[in-house]
């Protein structure tokens, strides 16, 4: 069966053709002493036959011309993905958790510490060893649902870096029986490198627990017929999950405890994955308890759920709003290109910055203002979907430490960075949707990128006199003032450091 969620490679993969040791998006690192080792992940193949997925090769393009007309597209599962590694620790979140409970009878209550939880002293060893000090906002209220007897099912509404895959991590390695040798734990993710993410958090947390193993159903680990899988925890993609059960049959489902489906609302926007999905869980006894976790949750997600899920607890942690209110607005109105890098140098030359993030529509346009920037002197990095998600990744950790000062960026750049030196955003060109309208969520999330953690910020925009009408509009839409200057006035400029 052809994976929808394994992207890239063309195909089935082959016997030969085992999953990259270097498509890992974060190495499964272990304090020194520990004695954990990755459980039976694919073996590497050689760099020849493998492709990473996350690059985008466009075949038969090679004129330049036609490229600019080329918009970066964000794809979800990458942004999930970039998101997780980027991560260095919890967000600290004060978002309100709204619990929705479908039987009143069944207790709610909260925990502040681990020890709380009912867990096995490894377990506690593992949370501690991979960094958690203290339940995060989501863990504390969702935790002891996960872990309650008899088992609760759970709608779960959480962004990355809230400490979702560490919440129902435990919920799997504690419903474990180490003692019985088959699959008793199943976890899907739409993508093969999702999964594999997964399975880092797995085998960090449960690196002291001796006699529990973890599998992976993906592209490159496959399975014969009459094979015996005595892993206690399988973490998959639905399309190879569905032929390690109904095709090869090495998977007894009727024996699943614990069911986890993670990025829902990503599975939904994937061609085929929600179908999968819901035949693998039909196959599970009515026993089974049930987690689902989305960081959206739209109506098709919500339909989606209440499909597979019966009878659940639902958790929402409200994502903050993202405010205009301490973020002063400007734009300039240039004529090309060179006079819109002429007004950028001005910016430069009359306010103090800490950190900038610039934004660009395309790929080539963010290469010629990264050329132009880096030979008058600045340190400048570029961020695009050209790029691996683990060199973007790389990259952004490196803007975070300041050993770039400026980060060019496509549209995949819009969302979840958060550096508190960036002091200002520029819109080297404004978003537009296809009909040429202003794409009103891409500028608030790009402006969004100042202004933060209750600090003020400026946002500059460029534009053509022709696309002043796209100012206008975005003025309406939002109800805020965007003030016009003059990209040679020095003076205005400086005036705007009080």
């Amino acid at each position: 069966m052809a994976e929808a969620g394994d992207r890239g490679g063309g195909g089935e993969a082959g016997p030969g053709r085992a999953a990259p040791a270097e498509l890992l998006p974060l190495p499964c690192v272990f304090p020194s002493g520990s004695t954990a080792t990755p459980r039976h992940l694919p073996a590497p193949c050689t760099p020849q036959r493998c492709r990473d997925p996350f690059v985008r090769r466009r075949a038969g393009r090679g004129d330049e011309e036609e490229d600019e007309e080329e918009e970066e597209k964000v794809v979800p599962a990458e942004t999930s993905l970039l998101n997780k590694l980027i991560r260095t620790s919890l967000v600290d979140s004060c978002h309100a958790v709204e619990i929705l409970q479908r039987d009143p009878s069944s207790p709610l209550y909260s925990i502040r510490t681990f020890e709380e939880l009912p867990l096995k002293k490894e377990l506690l060893q593992g949370i501690y060893m991979m960094g958690f000090n203290r339940p995060s906002k989501i863990q504390e209220t969702a935790l002891p649902m996960m872990l309650a007897y008899p088992p609760q099912n759970l709608i779960a509404q959480s962004q990355s870096g809230t400490g979702k895959t560490a919440a129902f991590v435990l919920a799997m390695l504690s419903r474990v029986n180490a003692t019985e040798k088959y699959p008793q734990c199943l976890c899907l993710a739409p993508t093969y490198e999702l999964a594999l993410q997964i399975g880092c958090v797995i085998e960090g947390i449960g690196q002291f627990c001796a006699d529990i193993r973890v599998t992976y159903a993906i592209r490159g680990n496959r399975v014969l017929q009459g094979t015996v899988v005595k892993e206690q925890i399988i973490i998959g993609t639905p399309g190879t999950m569905l032929d390690w059960c109904f095709k090869q049959k090495v998977v007894d489902l009727k024996k699943i405890t614990l069911f986890v489906l993670d990025e829902a609302d990503i599975m939904i926007d994937t061609q085929g994955l929600s179908s999968q999905s819901i035949r693998i869980q039909r196959a599970l006894p009515k026993s089974c308890q049930m987690l689902l976790f989305s960081a959206t949750f739209k109506s098709t997600v919500r339909e989606f759920a209440m499909k597979i899920i019966s009878n659940p607890i639902m958790i929402m942690l409200r994502e903050d709003e993202l405010t205009l209110s301490n973020i002063r607005q400007y734009y300039f109105v240039c004529r090309s290109r060179e006079e819109k890098y002429e007004a950028l140098c001005n910016i430069y030359g009359s306010i103090t910055i800490g950190q900038a993030m610039i934004f660009c529509q395309t790929r080539r346009s963010a290469d010629w203002l990264a050329v132009a920037m880096s030979q008058d002197g600045h340190q400048v990095a570029i961020l695009t979907a050209e790029l691996t998600v683990a060199h973007r990744a790389n990259i952004i950790q490196r803007f975070r430490s300041g050993k770039e000062k400026v980060l060019i960026a496509t549209n995949v750049c819009a969302r979840g960075i958060d550096v508190q030196q960036v002091t200002i955003v520029v819109n080297f060109s404004l978003p537009t949707n296809q009909q040429g309208e202003p794409d009103f969520e891409t500028y608030l999330h790009r402006i969004g990128r100042t202004g933060r953690f209750g600090k003020n910020g400026i946002a500059f925009s460029m534009v053509e006199s022709r696309d002043v009408a796209l100012v206008e509009m975005i003025e309406e839409h939002f109800q805020t003032k965007i003030k016009q200057l003059d990209p040679g006035d020095m003076d205005e400029l400086e005036k705007l450091e009080n």
